[in-house]
């Protein structure tokens, strides 16, 4: 007969004297009490059945006789406080092989608690003293785990594999010898505020494909590291099926797949966070501290996007990017590290936006290798070594970043490329040191109070210095080393200690509109057999006389001004150097030929003497009328009134500057520098690269560098024929007509299908190169295209590497742009829009999906078009519009967003 209700006892009281009787004997739903003592039996529970354990001294322990003490396969079973043992033989101490099982208060030693399949809920349980691993979620079973211990496994504590998936919330898992979560295969698990310490592995073991969320958590007294992730080798172990083979270091690119907020993670025996080949890891609000090595560590095809985390107090490195990795940090800081802040090498690429990088005992940051680097909006101080060194054949970009009180260099380039952008480096013991055989740029950068040089160009080296300052140095403001070539335009150099700007021995610059004030010593000190151009330069109020020139040095200074100085020139006897126009102003002591002493006999050499003209390279004046450079405020306002595009628009500028060096040269009798000025524009469709490059083909030829500036379009099917021999001609028609402008190729990557090497685009490109070589000063050729997509087109063929080398990333419009362009094409057309239209559009912008078919500026034009034609059929049914009827829009003529 069975019943609902029933008792079970080992002696004296009760109905039954096992549990195993007591679950024969009951219906579907029965509750069964069971008064404390021990159970030595494998309980099998397969239907609606719920055990309690009665209150009393002691307390309900049922043994495993063999196999699992507790079985659950079907129906809804819920156990409250029992304590379940194993008989530790690897075997599970409680099974779930089907039906939902819940274990409410419940106690689990001796063999780890295993869910197959169906579901389970564990609710402030301990489990502990199991081999192999505390909980082991399999197959597409699904868990909960709330408010419970999990302790003392000879093995991993947690462990989800395959498509397991779990929800842990208020969890300890401590003392395990391996890991103490551990996720393979594609198992997935949320783990809310729990607590990983004292395992003898990692804190949490994420495989490639799983997909670990962690937010609130602590994971602390770590063996190895802190996070683990794609490390095949480990999990392989944790059971025979985790790993399958598949994923190895070719991951597909996407949505990050182990992600930590807000947590924190010390006192580790190694590594803070490692993701290794195929990782894709993001971290949010986290803090890494008081690691046994490096604080975050990406390696192989990692990928890691790191926001506001903080990396302090590790013996190593703060983070360490490796091989091909990716990292991605934004508003994180680095501070008190043992070795490097950063330390990047080989092929990775890494992004810093918005971060500090603070006290460290090495070089802050240290790039090398063939890395990619951008250093964007940071600061970076308190550097025991450089603040920044970059070497080999790596390529960095520094822009909107402060350095400073580095005991060596802000900035150090090493054979590296670096384009150096709105920095601010304060008392460094040298302020920015280029040694490269590539032409670093410097742009806006002020250069503050360094203890010695604040700008030092080496043997050799070719570089751009414009506009910007260097105030306070200990020696000389500018150190041009012996066969430099830098170019220099309108830099203000003031209170130096030493020289303004030395030009070593076989020095040849470019200066042009450079102003030097207040040095201790020489405002321009050109040593021996030095030479090169000073144009349109101020120099004032120095100690020593204004210009030295040493023995045979031959430079060239043109409508120079030296003013408010005690002496304007001194010079060796056999000095070669000539002046052309230059003035002087309240000088005490002037011996520099001025254009006043002999402005009709025509140029001065440095004796004074009129009539000789001066010989040799760089003699003639700059003719500059009609050349249309007047045009160019016009044209760069027009771009700044671009909506959005801010680094587009700041990098179009910079180069409309140095074009400007490159007319100047000209203007000189000189040659071009080998400077390329066609460029890759990545971007999704919309984002206004056809504006910016009709925009810079104008620029180019308002400088004259490009004799009409207009722009022909063209895509694949412009260039490409469908049969062998009709590419190139086509190719080569499109080509002519962008001479003396610019073509723009729109998707250029489609010219290199993936996966189709033999493909018509292969020989459109050959082509192309050609024709960019022979016509390298009569066209300017953008591709342009999705980002993701650009790299494959340009590594497609060398002579794109080499021709394309600087790319321009336009950004997605934000919703405020996207309000404002909308804005713009309605004052376009006569139309107002007010503030709570306004409003309506940024709820609008905001409510859309951006998927491949978002189309940026496109579809803000859209938008328009359509609030236009709602407006009409608005107006149309009022018998006497007024003026603000036919021109405002209303928030209700903003379309609906189509999900």
């Amino acid at each position: 007969m069975k019943r609902n209700a029933l008792r079970v006892a080992d002696r004296g009281w009760g109905t039954h004297r096992t549990v195993t009787a007591a679950v024969r004997a009951a219906d579907e739903g029965a509750v069964i009490h069971v008064q404390p003592g021990d159970y030595r039996e494998s309980v099998v529970l397969d239907r609606d059945i719920t055990l309690i354990a009665e209150k009393g001294p002691g307390t309900v322990r049922v043994v495993a006789a063999h196999g699992p003490a507790i079985t659950v396969r079907g129906g809804t079973c819920e156990l409250r406080d029992l304590t379940a043992e194993g008989t530790a033989d690897r075997e599970p101490a409680v099974l779930v092989r089907g039906g939902r099982a819940v274990l409410d208060h419940c106690a689990v030693s001796g063999g780890r608690v295993e869910i197959g399949r169906g579901t389970a809920e564990l609710r402030t349980c301990t489990v502990e003293n199991a081999e192999g691993s505390g909980v082991l979620v399999t197959g597409t079973a699904q868990v909960v785990v709330e408010d419970c211990v999990i302790r003392s496994t000879a093995g991993h504590g947690l462990t989800l594999t395959d498509a397991a998936r779990a929800e842990v919330r208020h969890t300890t898992v401590e003392r395990a010898t391996g890991c103490g979560i551990v996720l393979t295969g594609e198992s997935q698990g949320t783990f809310d505020a729990c607590t990983v310490r004292h395992v003898g592995d990692a804190g949490l073991l994420a495989q490639p494909r799983s997909r670990p969320l962690l937010r609130d958590c602590r994971l602390h007294d770590i063996g190895t590291q802190g996070v683990r992730a794609a490390d095949g080798a480990t999990a392989a172990a944790v059971t025979p099926a985790a790993e399958e083979g598949e994923h190895a270091a070719a991951a597909e690119r996407g949505a990050p797949r182990t992600r930590l907020e807000t947590c924190e993670i010390f006192r580790t025996g190694g590594e803070g966070v490692l993701a290794g080949d195929a990782a894709r890891l993001r971290m949010d609000d986290c803090q890494i501290r008081e690691t046994g090595g490096a604080g975050v560590i990406a390696a192989g095809t990692g990928h890691v996007e790191m926001e506001r985390v903080r990396v302090v107090d590790v013996p190593g490195t703060g983070l360490a990017v490796l091989e091909d990795a990716e990292l991605r940090v934004r508003g994180g800081t680095v501070a008190r590290t043992g070795a490097n802040g950063l330390h990047a090498t080989d092929r990775c690429t890494v992004r810093l936006t918005e971060c500090e990088i603070a006290t460290t005992a090495y070089t802050a940051l240290h790039v090398a290798g063939s890395v990619r680097a951008e250093l964007r909006s940071c600061t970076v101080r308190d550097s025991a070594q450089h603040a920044v060194h970059v070497e080999g054949a790596a390529d960095f970009t520094a822009e909107d970043t402060r350095i400073e009180r580095a005991r060596m260099a802000g900035v150090d380039v090493k054979d590296a490329d670096a384009v150096l952008r709105g920095l601010v480096v304060a008392d460094t013991e040298t302020g920015i040191r280029l040694d490269s055989r590539h032409r670093p740029l410097l742009a806006d950068c002020e250069v503050l109070r360094p203890a010695r040089t604040g700008v030092e160009i080496a043997a050799g080296t070719s570089a751009l210095l414009v506009g910007g300052r260097i105030e306070g140095s200990g020696s000389a403001g500018v150190f041009l080393d012996e066969r430099s070539e830098a170019w220099i335009e309108d830099l203000t150099v003031s209170d130096s200690q030493g020289s303004g700007l030395v030009i070593w021995a076989g020095a040849r610059p470019r200066v042009r509109s450079v102003t030097i004030a207040g040095t201790t010593k020489n405002g321009v000190y050109a040593g021996d057999g030095s030479g090169g151009l000073l144009e349109d330069c101020t120099i004032s109020a120095t100690g020593y006389p204004a210009v030295y020139v040493g023995s045979k040095a031959s430079p060239l200074l043109r409508r120079c001004l030296v003013r408010d100085t005690d002496e304007d020139l001194s010079q060796a006897d056999d000095a070669a150097a000539r002046f052309e126009q230059c003035r002087t102003s309240g000088v005490t002591a002037s011996t520099l030929p001025t254009a006043d002493a002999g402005a009709a006999a025509g140029p001065l050499h440095a004796s004074g003497t009129a009539g000789a003209p001066a010989t040799g390279p760089g003699t003639a004046v700059a003719v500059r009328e009609g050349t249309g450079e007047d045009r160019l405020p016009e044209l760069l306002a027009e771009l700044g009134d671009l909506v959005g595009l801010e680094s587009v628009k700041r990098e179009v500028e910079s180069m409309a500057k140095l074009m400007q060096l490159v007319k100047r040269r000209q203007e000189a009798g000189l040659q071009p520098p080998p400077l390329s000025r066609h460029l890759v524009f990545a971007g999704n469709p919309g984002t206004g690269k056809t504006t910016v490059a009709r925009l810079y083909g104008r620029l180019l030829a308002a400088l004259g560098l490009l004799t009409d500036g207009h722009l022909v379009e063209a895509d694949r099917g412009a260039l490409v024929g469908e049969y062998v021999g009709h590419t190139a001609p086509r190719t080569t028609a499109v080509f002519k007509r962008a001479l003396g402008g610019v073509l723009f190729i729109d998707e250029a990557y489609s010219l290199v299908p993936a996966g189709q090497s033999t493909d018509f685009g292969q020989e459109a490109i050959s082509t192309l190169v050609k024709l960019m070589e022979d016509h390298r000063d009569d066209v300017v050729v953008i591709a342009a295209g999705y980002p993701q997509d650009m790299e494959r087109l340009i590594d497609s063929n060398p002579g794109l590497a080499s021709r394309f080398t600087r790319t321009l990333r336009f950004d997605d419009y934000s919703s405020q742009d996207l309000v404002r362009i909308v804005e713009h094409q309605a004052a376009r057309h006569e139309y107002r829009i007010g503030d709570d239209t306004a409003a309506a559009l940024l709820d609008h912008f905001g409510s859309i999906a951006r998927t491949e078919r978002f189309g940026n500026g496109r579809t803000a034009r859209q938008v328009f078009q359509q609030m236009t034609e709602q407006h009409a059929m608005r107006v149309a049914d009022l018998s006497a519009p007024d003026a603000d009827d036919l021109t405002v829009l209303l928030p209700v003529d903003v379309p609906a967003v189509v999900s």
